[in-house]
């Protein structure tokens, strides 16, 4: 009979198995393989998010296994459980899009309620996709019990040096009548070749390395190849590691401070990362109580310059990141500098300076990672907007190659699907500014990636020509002169709402604004003529999102304060 009550690493398990009173608990472990052994053991429980829904997460079964086997082997008795995960690769451009944003919550959710109804003493979580890695890391800051994050991996590249954006901008060419049938179906059977995330500096990558560099995941676990042994390894590495965390009793809130926090977004800067690294950041800092803003990214942004090479505006693959050493050394050359703030804990139990102490530095043949000297921007490609389009905020993902002003007249349309087809269908020309709205996360509902008609953009070859601007989000994948997340969005009757066609819409990626030529009068003239529509959903899941989201700005969460 368990009776391990005087064991500060097992406060939340003992009161789920000890003593006579819990026998019940005791035999239904028992049939799922504990021994007696098992329930004076600390409890790891072991978040998987494998599932054959998506190839980002369709190996994570067996990652979670080594997991569990390194919790076990360092004393902990680890326990198996699954979350959900959904596709944005294959939801995108249709109305299951919209459940995208809203699956981070699930998650955060699902993961909270196993782990405190199972009275688990620390986490491993495991993603390999856009949301399920946020909602992972919202899980464990809700529940604040020592947690270790591990990243799934990235996919190799496919024939041909391709991805899963080759494939989208495939068929905007296929559309544009520049590829026949025969050539897009060798790309669609090529570019994704085996297991893993996207391979670009797309949003899993992004995230993957925002969690490193905030501490939360063990050095190394971003720039893994997804079937390697080293990804085996290092989930070995992470099931130890909690039992190490319990140990010492350090908790997500010891190492999610506000300094790690900026270290992650100085990281993302650097790796050219994704813009919904903006929405995911300020909402896992909300979750466990860090204050984080939108203009938060701008002043880091100002001393912070892009050094990576790395799809979907440069020419390089996560893999070949990984190749000549990941973002480790990237992160010493910033530390080194200044820009990284090296005495953050870390899911090691060492400082971030600490575990960059030995890091070797990037051969000197490579060509990915840019010097400090010569940077490929020299500020952050992520640029926070304001202006009488966005009162409250806009973020757009400017590299520089497609410039950094836009003006033009608005194209304006009231969903992404009817965007897309004036977009195949040659409506939009060169010059236009699109307007995609009701696409935030409550219009929507679910605030949907653009990824399809940001790729048909680039595919018609009018990717330095039209511009393209929505409350909506972007995918990771998606490049061009494009402003997302505007606030407030359409359907609360923000700006974006009163937009007609033809009038004039100029994005300035250096003053940071986002303005139409309309005067105030003429703006609160069509506010009154506006009425909001009725909800697209009324009952289900994205019917209660839209009830309980809040802003794009401040993170889209559900249990905001």
């Amino acid at each position: 009979m368990s009776d391990s009550k005087g064991d500060p690493r097992r406060r939340h398990s003992a009161k789920v198995v000890d003593g006579p009173g819990k026998s019940a608990s005791r035999a239904m472990l028992r049939a799922v393989g504990f021994t007696d052994e098992d329930f004076h053991k600390p409890q790891v429980g072991i978040a998987s998010t494998w599932s054959q829904v998506t190839p980002c997460n369709s190996h994570i079964g067996g990652l979670a296994d080594k997991a569990c086997e390194g919790a076990d082997a360092a004393g902990g008795k680890g326990v198996i459980f699954n979350t959900i995960t959904i596709s944005d690769g294959i939801a995108n451009g249709t109305e299951g899009m919209k459940y995208s944003l809203v699956s981070r919550e699930v998650i955060a959710d699902s993961i909270e309620t196993v782990a405190a109804c199972e009275g688990f003493d620390g986490l491993v979580t495991l993603g390999g996709c856009d949301k399920n890695m946020p909602g992972c890391l919202m899980g464990m800051a809700r529940l604040n019990r020592p947690s270790v994050f591990v990243y799934g991996g990235t996919i190799m590249p496919g024939k041909g040096h391709t991805d899963i954006v080759s494939v989208f901008e495939a068929m905007g060419a296929h559309s544009r009548g520049d590829m026949d049938l025969i050539e897009l179906k060798q790309i669609e059977e090529t570019a994704i070749p085996g297991p893993g995330s996207c391979g670009g500096m797309y949003t899993a990558n992004t995230m993957a390395s925002a969690i490193e560099a905030l501490g939360m995941s063990l050095p190394g676990s971003s720039a893994q190849n997804a079937v390697s042994e080293e990804k085996r390894e290092d989930c070995v590495r992470a099931g130890a590691a909690v039992l190490k965390l319990l140990e010492e009793d350090i908790k997500p809130s010891d190492i999610m401070t506000r300094a790690a926090f900026e270290n992650a977004i100085t990281v993302v800067i650097a790796l050219g990362g994704s813009t919904n690294a903006v929405l995911h950041l300020i909402a896992m800092a909300r979750t466990v109580g860090v204050p984080l803003s939108l203009d938060d990214f701008t002043e880091i942004g100002k001393r912070v310059p892009v050094l990576a090479d790395l799809r979907p505006s440069g020419h390089y693959m996560m893999s070949e990141l990984v190749a000549i050493g990941g973002i480790q050394p990237l992160m010493k050359l910033l530390l080194e500098a200044g820009l990284l703030q090296g005495d953050c804990l870390t899911v090691t139990g060492q400082t971030l300076a600490e575990n960059l102490a030995d890091v070797a530095p990037y051969p000197l043949d490579q060509s990915i990672i840019a010097p400090l000297s010569e940077p490929l921007k020299a500020e952050s490609h992520l640029r926070i907007l304001y202006g009488n389009l966005a009162p409250e905020g806009a973020v757009a993902k400017i590299t520089g190659k497609e410039g950094t002003h836009f003006s033009g007249p608005a194209r304006v349309f009231g969903s992404e699907e009817e965007a897309q087809q004036r977009i195949n269908d040659a409506t939009v020309v060169s010059g236009d500014v699109v307007v995609i709205r009701y696409e935030g996360p409550r219009g929507g509902p679910g605030m949907r990636e653009m990824l399809t008609p940001t790729s048909a953009i680039m595919g018609r070859g009018l990717g330095n020509e039209v511009a393209l601007i929505t409350d909506g989000r972007f995918s990771g994948g998606s490049h061009g002169f494009v402003v997302g997340h505007v606030t407030p969005e359409a359907f609360d009757g923000g700006p974006l709402a009163l937009l007609e066609d033809g009038d004039l819409i100029t994005i300035d990626a250096q003053e940071n604004t986002l303005v139409v030529d309309l005067s105030d009068a003429e703006l609160a003239r069509r506010r009154a003529n506006w009425q909001q529509p009725a909800p697209r959903y009324t009952r289900g899941v994205l019917a209660k999102y839209a009830r309980l989201v809040g802003s794009a700005s401040e993170g889209a969460l559900t249990d905001q304060d």
